[in-house]
């Protein structure tokens, strides 16, 4: 498999899209990864497996419409699996392992029949300093954008899963490439206060626009550069509401079509004025574990 993936919304044509099936049981308080599921999980609103299934079959067909070769996860009994984003992603031509959490090693095993296909000198894993993943990594042509959290309490957060080690590892692997950092806020409490990854609260669309909560930076003139790098009038500014919904996790089949929730009313309807075809699924079951549409997949080739 000729792996390449130079940024988020050139023409996709090879994805792996997760798997809600044989998901387990609803997850213990201290099993839980995010604030949003454990929110989801008292309130006796935690999402049905067969809710979950239904909506990623739904978007395996607009992939599928698009004639894009979707790849599955090997289905492991009781063992989410669906935020295939998390395990690894793909930057130029090479496959880079993430370093996830250890309760969740199995995931990458279900990815083996995906993995054995590349070429062994292109896939990449990380040394154990480097604490890495794929929601926190956006190549955007000559950039590479990383999320991350270098607090002092790092280690008290289960929601800060990227750190400054990783965008040092990143910038000697790929030297031509500038990789800028955006630290996130964290919470482990608090969805609406907590960017679990860099998707969560920032995304490009199309050839120069991109979706953005500032709130979701610590630092104001780390999200002032995306703005000034995009533009004002290129930016869709969400609410802590809409990023708390996951507006910024849509994703680009091609700089011209996007996959979105069908709920998100007010971003469809900005993106149909910026000339985007939406195709609008169903997805706000999975958006209760804190995960959306890009978080499902891990993209391998775009034109």
């Amino acid at each position: 498999m000729e792996l390449h993936i130079r940024n988020e919304t050139s023409r996709l044509k090879a994805v792996v899209l997760g798997t809600a099936e044989s998901n387990g049981p609803v997850p213990k308080i201290e099993d839980c990864y995010d604030p949003k599921s454990i929110e989801n999980i008292l309130a006796g609103t935690y999402p049905l497996e067969d809710d979950m299934i239904k909506e990623m079959d739904g978007f395996d067909r607009v992939l599928k419409k698009y004639d894009v070769q979707v790849f599955r996860p090997k289905v492991m009994k009781d063992v989410n699996q669906i935020f295939a984003r998390d395990i690894g992603f793909v930057i130029e031509d090479k496959f880079i392992r993430s370093n996830i959490l250890p309760n969740r090693i199995n995931e990458l095993d279900a990815i083996n029949h995906v993995y054995e296909q590349i070429d062994p000198g292109k896939r990449i894993i990380p040394p154990a300093s480097v604490h890495i993943e794929g929601g926190d990594v956006m190549p955007w042509n000559d950039y590479i954008f990383v999320g991350v959290y270098s607090g002092k309490d790092y280690a008290d957060f289960i929601t800060a899963r990227t750190n400054m080690e990783a965008v040092h590892f990143l910038t000697k692997l790929f030297p031509d490439k500038r990789v800028k950092s955006f630290e996130l806020r964290k919470s482990n409490t608090n969805p609406r206060e907590n960017a679990l990854h860099l998707d969560c609260c920032f995304q490009p669309v199309g050839k120069n626009k991109a979706i953005l909560h500032k709130n979701g930076f610590l630092v104001e003139e780390e999200y002032q550069f995306l703005v000034d790098y995009f533009g004002v009038e290129n930016i869709f500014e969400i609410s802590k509401d809409e990023m708390y919904d996951m507006n910024s996790n849509i994703f680009s089949i091609s700089e011209s079509v996007v996959v979105s929730e069908v709920g998100f009313k007010r971003l469809n309807s900005w993106l149909r004025k910026q000339g985007f075809t939406v195709e609008e699924i169903p997805y706000a079951e999975i958006g209760k574990q804190e995960g959306l549409l890009r978080c499902s997949t891990l993209p391998l080739i775009r034109e």
